[in-house]
This record gives C-alpha cells, structure tokens and sequence, in this order.
C-alpha cells in the first residue's frame, strides 16, 4: 500500500544524535559552557571551544576532545576572523560573558561597569551571531545564555536585569531574521560551577543550603543540566524564538541572595 502524500513529506522524528554535526560553543572552556560542549561531544558532535585563553591538554584534559580557538567576543574583528577560519558549522551556543560582580551598580559614578557589562554579553552575543550565521546551514541553530535576573529585576542588578532581557529579545528577533536556523535561549537558575569561586567559601555554601532547602527541584542545578537542555535545542527542529527556563523552579520562590 503507497504512502500518503502526508506521509511521504513528514519530517524524521527528532533525536539527540549529533554524529557528524560540528558545534562550536563559545566560553566552553569552563562552567556551564563546558558542560555544553561535554554534553554535545557525548552526543556524537565535533566540538570547538572558544573563550579568552587558549589552554593545554596537559593543563586541562577534560579539554583534550575538543578542538580549541582563542576568542574575545568583545573585539568584533576577531569574532569576524574566528569563525571565517572555523568555517562551515552547524549548531552556535554563546555562554561566554563577564565576571560576576563587574556590571557595577546604578549609581556609581560613570558607566563603565554597565558599557563593560553590555558588550561583554550583550554586543558580544550579537557579534557571535552576525559572524557565525554566514558559515551555518538552514536547520542548523544558535542558543544564547542568560539567567533568572532577566525575568525578575533585583536591587543592585539593573545591568544584568536589562542586559539579559536584551539578549532574550535579540533571540527572538534573530528567530526571525536568520529562519530557518532556529534562535533560542536557555535561562539557568543557580548552577553550581566556579563560576562563583569569585565570593567566600562560606557564602556559597549558605546559597548551596537555600537552593535545597527552597527550589522545587530541591537540588543544586549541575552544567550538565543545562548542557542537555542544549543539545535539546540543537536538534529539536521546530523550537525556534523561545527562553528554556532551566532553574529547578527558581522563579517560582523569593530570591535566595
């Protein structure tokens, strides 16, 4: 019996399968951005890592499956070289972005902590996205990284408030632009990586304590939590322009800090 006409034009299920896919995951040298590039290598993905130092295998081995470039996403030019001398790829995830505490506040008295903070992440972002998109194939994607504090303001975090929600339009915009490479972002709740190696040992631990005592989840979120959201992104092929909030039910309690 002949196939419909239906059932002859339906697409393959999704799957998770990246074998012979090429990913490059820029700040995916550490943190949440290595647990992305762990988890799309585990799925069978060539991958590249980028971030502002190049470092050895010897050094690092959990490095030694990657392939390595050296890129300050702040510096248009080299993000322009960079991926002209990547060359054609499929699937762009940008987590890289400033130190925690550099955006400053509201009041201080120039604006160098926010411009700092906006072009490390926000005009860094859009870089990425401007030069990589030449390279991509229709069907591949992009997915941008921001968190909780850009769908709920806090004292103190204007910067960060403004600049994720501004990371979150422009993927929804460029949704539309660069179609059919799907946009997203994923949106993590409290990760515990060394990213926050920066604050005392002591108050860490009392954040540590409040996620599990206070987050639905009732667990401390892992970079390999949000890595398998990624890859979910990267190879499901009708999720485009959305925020995938991956916090363990952080939106839904009052702020631990």
């Amino acid at each position: 019996m002949s196939k419909s006409t239906s059932e002859q034009t339906r697409p393959p299920a999704p799957s998770f399968d990246l074998t012979g896919k090429r990913v490059v995951v820029v700040g995916g040298k550490k943190a949440i951005g290595l647990g992305v590039a762990q988890a799309a290598h585990a799925m069978g993905a060539a991958v590249t890592v980028a971030s502002r130092r190049n470092v050895s295998a010897a050094e690092r081995p959990d490095l030694a499956a990657f392939d390595q470039v050296v890129l300050d996403i702040r510096d248009e030019v080299a993000v322009q070289a960079t991926f002209e001398s990547i060359g054609p790829f499929d699937h762009l995830v940008v987590t890289a972005g400033p130190e925690l505490g550099s955006w400053g506040s509201f009041m201080d008295a120039d604006m160098s902590g926010v411009r700092s903070y906006l072009e490390g992440k926000f005009l860094g972002t859009w870089a990425c996205a401007r030069h990589a998109a030449p390279h991509m194939p229709a069907g591949g994607s992009m997915t941008f990284l921001t968190g909780g504090t850009g769908a709920r303001a806090k004292l103190g975090l204007a910067a960060v408030t403004s600049t994720f929600a501004a990371v979150e339009s422009l993927s929804q915009s460029l949704a539309l632009e660069l179609g059919p490479i799907r946009v997203n972002t994923i949106r993590p709740g409290f990760i515990d990586t060394d990213f926050w190696d920066v604050l005392p040992a002591a108050t860490v631990e009392e954040i540590r304590a409040k996620v599990r005592a206070t987050f639905p989840a009732r667990r401390i979120g892992t970079a390999a939590d949000v890595g398998h959201a990624a890859v979910f992104l990267m190879t499901n092929p009708y999720v485009t322009g959305t925020v995938l909030e991956v916090s363990g039910g952080e939106l839904l309690v009052d702020w631990i800090f």
